[in-house]
């Protein structure tokens, strides 16, 4: 290779190295309006302590520009101590640390030499700035909290979320944002500016209680060669009640092996959480779910906390949810549950993708119009087999594509819901009706099936009064399809969501099938041996 590729190489190695650097958070410029007399604190960090802090603690570039920001904007105010002591948030964040490290097993911010330091400050009742224990704790402090809300709130930096399948713009969080929070309510009232998804910690809550399951219950397989419901009477029975308690679907148990309306309310409660049909009697089906161990259900939790802490904080607006594992689409008014229908996804071989959008159209009495797989696989196979195959299909050509026409057999229904995406994935109506009736409704070629399509019509359009509920009627069964474009707010966010795990509007723990296997892709990630990475 003569010398001028070598430099051609070398410059175009340079070049595709920066393109591919991670892009650091600008540094803020400093607050200078900020005094002594118009403080926070009235206590202040010199610059060059700052600067000899982040020399002697090797860290990341994208930390020391954070912690450079932070104390900028502050004009260098200490943000931990007071003139009279520190500052009393400090025990909430150490608390919200030590939390996260019980749950998470990651022990890679376990500080204990400034646990131990804390402790001995805390005692102060005069605060000189100048001290250098206290400045070096005020930094260590700083960089602490940074370090903790990058790995608590962020999600595990090892983890590529479109390598697992997950095309949600994953939530980007300003670590400043938090702290400054914290800083402003006193380390009060952590739940309205903490920046996590209000799932996260419901789940978190469960998990803690899972883990005491799991270091104190005997998991036995359980196992009744017959069918048990009210009235029957077995020896299974008081094992039955025995790990309903344990599971927290079963108040108090007894040692009487009658299998009374009490239990058939647990049984009942126990599959609704595990999607099952809540018919009270126990099958095959319901011993399979009771006898996953506990320690399978702690990392279904872990798995689907850090799919949680990839999601945006709870929205205010409104917006659909529909997750995919569960079968339901769930709608939120205002940030509010308003209603829930039972959907049909993918099926495996067609999985629906995972994605978000905006939902702007609603299309009545739509045309489907047949996607060039279908074509190719199904319409144009059946048109050799029976010349008469579109005109029984209700179809036609369309050019050099197919398409349905509008009316009660389009596969389509009476109404679809369009936000655009590359996925060419929506939401509409279905003639196949039964379907819905499944506990597992993974089914269709990708596309959402809806259970209640006017009903939701109706949500998206209350605001125009006039789209009346009888003009929706109309609309749905006039034979001519109607585009209805949504404006402003009323264009609804829509997030295509899969979770195996949550807790549900009655407090209830919730698990269901991987149905697609993205669990078992992402366990194999989320608990490797690999030592946990640090965050920056």
């Amino acid at each position: 290779m003569n010398r001028i590729c070598v430099v051609i190489l070398l410059c175009t190695m340079a070049v595709a190295c920066k393109s591919k650097k991670k892009q650091l958070p600008e540094v803020a410029v400093r607050d200078t309006t900020i005094t002594v007399e118009n403080s926070f604190t009235e206590l202040f960090i010199d610059t060059t302590a700052l600067e000899s802090f982040i020399a002697k603690n090797p860290m990341q570039d994208s930390l020391s520009n954070k912690m450079h920001s932070f104390y900028n904007q502050r004009n260098h105010q200490y943000a931990w101590f007071f003139p009279d002591g520190m500052a009393e948030f400090v025990p909430t964040f150490l608390s919200l640390q030590n939390d996260y490290i019980h749950y998470s097993g990651d022990s890679s911010l376990y500080n204990p030499a400034l646990v131990a330091t804390v402790d001995s400050l805390s005692k102060l009742k005069k605060i000189n700035p100048n001290d250098s224990l206290v400045r070096n704790t005020e930094l260590q402090l700083t960089r602490q909290f940074f370090q903790y809300a990058s790995l608590a709130y962020s999600g595990d930096n090892k983890l590529n979320a479109q390598e697992l399948n997950w095309f949600i713009p994953r939530r980007k969080l300003d670590p400043q944002v938090f702290l400054d929070s914290l800083i402003k309510n006193k380390g009060q009232n952590l739940a309205s500016y903490e920046p996590v998804n209000r799932q996260y910690n419901l789940l978190k809550e469960k998990l803690l209680k899972y883990y005491e399951v799991d270091k104190s219950a005997e998991w036995e397989i359980l196992q009744s060669g017959k069918k048990l419901k009210n009235g029957s009477t077995d020896p299974m029975v008081i094992k039955i009640k025995e790990r309903l308690v344990t599971l927290g679907d079963l108040s108090t148990t007894d040692s009487t092996n009658v299998f009374d309306s009490t239990l058939t309310v647990a049984v009942k409660q126990f599959q609704k959480r595990m999607g099952m049909k809540p018919s009270g009697e126990t099958g095959p089906a319901f011993f399979t779910e009771l006898n996953v161990p506990v320690a399978d259900r702690i990392k279904q939790i872990l798995i689907n906390m850090e799919r949680i802490r990839w999601m945006p904080a709870t929205p205010t607006t409104d917006y659909l949810l529909v997750n995919i594992p569960e079968f339901t689409l769930h709608a939120y008014e205002k940030g509010k549950h308003a209603f829930d229908m039972n959907v049909v996804v993918g099926s495996e071989a067609n999985s629906t993708v995972i994605f978000s959008g905006t939902l702007n159209q609603v299309v009545f009495s739509p045309y489907w119009n047949i996607p060039p797989s279908i074509l190719k696989n199904e319409i144009l196979p059946g048109i050799r087999k029976n010349k008469n195959y579109l005109a029984r299909h209700n179809m036609e050509w369309n050019g050099s594509s197919v398409r349905q026409k509008p009316g009660k057999a389009n596969s389509l229904g009476l109404v679809k819901f369009l936000f655009p995406n590359s996925y060419n994935i929506y939401l509409h109506d279905t003639p196949s009706k039964s379907l819905f009736e499944e506990s597992q409704r993974a089914f269709s070629h990708g596309c959402i099936r809806l259970s209640e399509p006017k009903k939701l019509a109706e949500f998206l359009l209350r605001r125009d009064s006039t789209w009346t509920e009888q003009k929706i009627t109309q609309a749905m069964n006039a034979g001519k399809e109607k585009y209805v474009r949504l404006r402003g707010e009323n264009e609804i966010p829509v997030y295509i969501g899969y979770f195996t795990s949550w807790v549900d509007q009655d407090g209830l723990l919730n698990f269901r099938k991987d149905v697609y296997g993205h669990d078992k892709k992402m366990a194999d990630r989320l608990f490797s041996k690999d030592e946990p990475a640090m965050a920056d």
